[in-house]
This record gives C-alpha cells, structure tokens and sequence, in this order.
C-alpha cells in the first residue's frame, strides 16, 4: 500500500467504520444480560477489566456504552490494540466513539504496552482486552491479562456478543460481521479476581472458562429466541 493510499484510509475508513457500527447496532433488536454486577462495581465507584474474544470486537463498544450509561460518569475505557496499520485503523475509530488506546500486543510492543496499562490503574480508566489477539490462537487467553489482575487487584468482566446473523471471515479468529435487522445478545459475566498466590496459567483457565460461559449464556438466549448464532 502506498502512502497516499494509506493516508486516504486512515481518513476515511474510521468514519466509515464508526457509521457501519452504529447503523448495525442501531437496526438490530439486543438485548443485554447481565448488567447489574456491572453496574454495580460502577456505582460503587470501582474500575474494571473488560475481556473478550478478538472475533466479537466489532460491536463491542456499544454494550460498554450501555452497561455504563448513567451509572459511570467520565474516564471511558482504554483499549489495548496492536501496533499494526489495521491496529492503527481500529484506534482511530474508537476515538470517534470517545475510547483511548494502548497500542502494542503480545507479539510486538507487549511489555510497553503492559507497563503503559500498569499506569493506568491509577487513572479512572477501564482496561481492555483481547486476550487471544493479535493472532491466536483462537479463543485461547494469553497472561497479559493475567498480570494485569494481579498487579491491579481489578475484578475481570468476560464479556461476549451474538448475532443471529452475519458473515464470518476466513481469518484465524473468524472475525464475526453482524448483520443489520439481525437479533445481538451482549452478555457480561460474573466478575473475577485474581487470587493470592494464584499461577498465571491458572488464572487464565479460570478465565478461559468463565468466558465460554457467558458466550454460551448469550447463545443460549437466542436459541430462546428460536434463532441460532452464527
């Protein structure tokens, strides 16, 4: 890609991907589970660490709108995001929806970027993860977020979305696009802490499980529905 071409994405495809995220959310009929422990670690004045699998990002920004309107004022969330040119297109879109990021990932940039999330804690911020991004495996969560929890003694919300209908990409995640007038569950599980003296890897089973969990939760509720994910 040549650099006219790359300056003429970076100006147009975040507002391009800002208008497509909205009129999707705005035409389809979600429905949202789980927000009062949420809503609750909010009211109590608390931050928290929000994690979900890199397919499901698309949508992601509008059930963190929803769980903290009206209940969360100020700060918004800072998304740790990769340093690549695609990483670089997804920042500037969620700055249009008023999010921060950090930018590095596990395979480049990973330690700054982590130090960066370390600073963080201090500030009114919550932290997001992908915790199988950048590039997999699949639905697999890496340590990051792991050390986060401990260094932060923050709660973890794993949070997931379906969608009736869409298009999953060829990629190593199958990023999900939903379709427009399709029915979206967004679905926050119940918190988790890291415990005292708790293994890395241990945590992240704990996650791994609670996440999965909640995603079938989500999916369950469509199939209540009479609808499947895809």
């Amino acid at each position: 890609m040549g650099r006219w071409t790359e300056r003429l994405a970076a100006a147009c495809v975040p507002v391009l991907g800002w208008g497509v995220i909205n009129l999707i959310h705005a035409s389809q009929r979600t429905e949202y589970l789980g927000v009062d422990h949420v809503r609750e670690l909010f009211t109590r004045g608390e931050r928290i660490i929000i994690s979900f699998w890199h397919d499901q990002l698309l949508l992601m920004v509008k059930g963190y709108q929803h769980v903290r309107k009206g209940v969360a004022d100020g700060g918004g969330a800072r998304i740790l995001i990769s340093s690549s040119q695609d990483g670089e297109l997804i920042a500037r879109t969620m700055k249009l929806f008023g999010q921060g990021t950090v930018r590095g990932s596990s395979s480049r940039g990973g330690s700054r970027a982590l130090r960066e999330m370390v600073k963080l804690m201090r500030e009114p911020f919550d932290l997001v993860f992908t915790p199988d991004g950048p590039r997999g495996p699949r639905h697999q969560v890496k340590p990051g977020v792991a050390q986060l929890a401990r260094i932060s003694g923050r709660p973890v919300i794993p949070m997931a979305y379906v969608s009736s209908r869409g298009h999953r990409f060829s990629s190593w995640d199958r990023f999900l696009l939903p379709a427009p007038f399709a029915r979206g569950v967004f679905s926050f599980g119940p918190p988790i802490w890291h415990q005292p003296g708790e293994q890395a890897e241990v945590f992240c089973e704990r996650l791994a499980r609670s996440m999965a969990e909640n995603e079938a939760r989500a999916v369950s509720r469509l199939e209540e529905r009479g609808v499947s994910a895809v």
